[in-house]
């Protein structure tokens, strides 16, 4: 099969799936039907198939992990945002079908993958690569990695979010609800040091160190990984894990009918008027400096 976006190989029962659009830091439209997330669905899917396939890594290319959401494409997947006179506003069963199919349907697969996952995480780790640390049932990060859920400083506050049960799972309540609400920057470190990954490596040794413990995980017998997994699913459904991501895609589309005063940043707007995403994003944290 032929990627455009991934790298994938497959080699001594170790899948890996590398992220593969470094000009734009794996910026990737990771809801609806981006044609470049499909193929890391794609490929997560492939390697679910593949017998031979024991464990599967997801790595990043160039400096980053990935930088969560495409921010030149956010909103206008639903239709919003371009400005037009008379524009229509989009449809709630519009909103609803491109977020329950990012969230609760391509993310979910991830999540319950009957293979061993394992997230390997250097650069920025921003929005949406948070997820997968959270998606994935083991996570090794550079010590200087950068993660962040930014995109919470859109107007999010805390809702929109994938696995907001799963990142209290992972570092409690109240570090959570910090995370969250300020969209604040950790480091790879810090990550560990709070239980968000396994754990933090040199830069230097990322790839060595993840591919450790994959081989590590090679060693389980075929079926036993499987019905670990299984019974891990029993127990993530009576825990509320794989609940979370239907609160996740309404929380998301509700976030989409947000009203700002005239007060209040709005990212949509400044993208508009701006003509440049990047301006955007760079005019929204630059509000917390000194504050976060």
């Amino acid at each position: 099969m032929e990627y455009k976006y991934i790298i994938y190989e497959a080699k001594d029962h170790i899948a890996t799936i590398t992220l593969n659009k470094p000009e734009k830091l794996n910026a990737f439209q990771w809801l609806g039907r981006g044609e470049d997330a499909a193929e890391v669905w794609s490929a997560f899917q492939r390697a679910a198939d593949d017998d031979d396939v024991k464990v599967i890594i997801v790595k990043g290319s160039g400096r980053a992990f990935t930088v969560g959401h495409d921010l030149t494409k956010v909103g206008f997947l639903y239709g919003m945002g371009t400005g037009k006179p008379g524009e229509r506003r989009p449809s709630q069963r519009i909103r609803l079908k491109y977020d329950k199919m990012g969230m609760d349907d391509n993310m979910m697969n991830v999540f319950l993958n009957p293979k061993i996952t394992i997230s390997q995480l250097h650069g920025w780790c921003i929005g949406g690569g948070v997820y997968f640390p959270l998606l994935t049932d083991l996570a090794v990060a550079a010590e200087d990695a950068q993660l962040g859920l930014t995109e919470q400083r859109l107007g999010f506050s805390g809702s929109g979010v994938l696995g907001i049960t799963h990142l209290i799972y992972h570092v409690g309540m109240k570090r959570a609800l910090e995370l969250l609400l300020t969209g604040k920057i950790i480091t790879g470190k810090e990550a560990a040091e709070i239980g968000l990954v396994n754990k933090a490596v040199p830069a230097d040794k990322l790839d060595e160190e993840t591919m450790k413990l994959a081989k590590a995980m090679t060693l389980l017998p075929r079926d036993g990984i499987a019905i670990g997994k299984a019974t891990r699913h029993l127990i993530y459904d009576r825990i509320g894990l794989i609940s979370d991501f239907i609160p996740a895609y309404i929380s998301h589309t509700l976030f989409t009918n947000l009203r700002w005063e005239d007060d209040e940043y709005n990212f949509f707007k400044e993208r508009r008027d701006r003509q440049s995403a990047k301006e955007a994003f760079k005019e929204r944290d630059k509000r917390y400096e000194g504050l976060i």
